[in-house]
């Protein structure tokens, strides 16, 4: 049997999974029932929890996934010690140099959202500009006059912001800096984008989960999260303004919006900033990445198989349908129809896996 050497939570995971499946049987795929391991982006956990329990039903074959962040992820994979990663951020062309090659399969679309603990306040609105600002240190109080006159009609507090941001390597939080780098030039010019930033100001926390911690228990806190755990929570999130000037509230609606114009066939695109009428413009896609050649670190090729057959599957209408469920939007029809294709491309010793 394959051995993987993953965080314990993922580890727990795979034991339990295991000891309710009971022994390997025959697949539903016409082949053996294999274990299947992935780590990294905890943005789209709920999504993949409820995803890879239902592939598992249906299948026979167990998946088991640890949140450990989009970094770690990554860096899993570039080990050879997953089948998959999951990362809010596409690998750079410097990342993949790094690497064999890899497929990018999108799996659902969310957003990062700004949320906030504002007894005082029901509705936020904000832009690019202050909110680099918050994180710059150079806006410190609510009742700033520049968010005054984003809100004129709320009653600001003359309170110190205390922001909150990710301790870990997050593609949560390349999606936010990615965005900043396109609304604030000092921004771009100084701490840019990426999966960790030197943030000056802020309480850090590990996880989208330890970030809804600070916000829901810090009066006057504010940060970026994923926006399923602010919906699911029930945590305030700002309305943000767009490149076209329309001040948007996050919502599956405008986030399915960003996703509007041209996509590269290897589905890696940034989204944030959008001009799309409507859209919400701290938007992103999520992915599931893959090597392209599955023979590596001794898996066999029902391993291949089977991990080609949980991307289908993940691409599959069935699933598609059920993002909305867990406070995601689905994936639009080109990003399903380029992944296929993308996924016809992948060996098993050089011979394509799917015919």
């Amino acid at each position: 049997m394959k051995k993987f050497f993953l965080p314990f939570a993922a580890v727990a995971m795979a034991l339990t999974i295991t000891a309710c499946g009971g022994q390997k049987t025959a697949n539903a795929n016409g082949r053996e029932s294999v274990e299947m391991s992935g780590a990294g982006a905890t943005f789209p956990l709920p999504f993949y929890t409820m995803s890879f329990d239902s592939y598992s039903e249906k299948s026979g074959d167990v998946v088991s996934y640890g949140g450990i962040g989009s970094g770690g992820g990554v860096r899993n994979l570039k080990d050879g010690i997953v089948d998959f990663a999951g990362s809010d951020a596409f690998l750079s062309d410097e990342e993949m140099k790094e690497m064999q090659p890899v497929v990018h399969i999108p799996t659902c679309m969310g957003a990062v959202v700004m949320a906030y603990n504002l007894p005082e306040v029901k509705s936020l609105n904000l832009s690019g500009d202050v909110i680099a600002d918050i994180y710059l240190g150079k806006i410190t109080k609510w009742n700033d006059a520049r968010i005054v006159a984003l809100n004129p009609d709320a009653q600001l507090p003359e309170k110190d912001i205390i922001p909150a941001f990710r301790s870990d390597g997050s593609g949560t939080t390349f999606v936010f800096t990615d965005y900043l780098t396109k609304v604030s030039e000092e921004w771009k010019n100084t701490l840019g984008s990426g999966k960790t930033v030197d943030f000056k100001v802020g309480l850090a926390a590990k996880g989208n989960p330890g970030v809804a911690g600070i916000i829901a228990q810090t009066p006057y806190s504010i940060g970026y999260m994923g926006s399923e755990y602010a919906f699911a929570q029930k945590i305030p999130s700002a309305n943000v303004k767009n490149a076209n000037g329309e001040m948007v509230t996050p919502s599956t609606e405008s986030i399915s919006a960003a996703a509007a114009g041209d996509m590269p066939q290897d589905t890696r695109c940034s989204i944030t900033n959008s001009n799309a009428a409507g859209a919400y413009p701290i938007s992103c896609f999520t992915w599931l990445i893959i090597y392209k050649e599955q023979n590596y670190a001794d898996r066999s090729l029902d391993q291949a198989k089977a991990t080609l057959d949980l991307m289908n599957y993940m691409l599959s209408d069935s699933i598609q349908q059920t993002t909305s469920t867990v406070h995601y939007a689905p994936l639009p029809k080109k990003a399903i129809d380029l992944s296929l294709e993308n996924l016809k491309t992948v060996t098993y010793n050089g011979e394509n896996i799917l015919k």
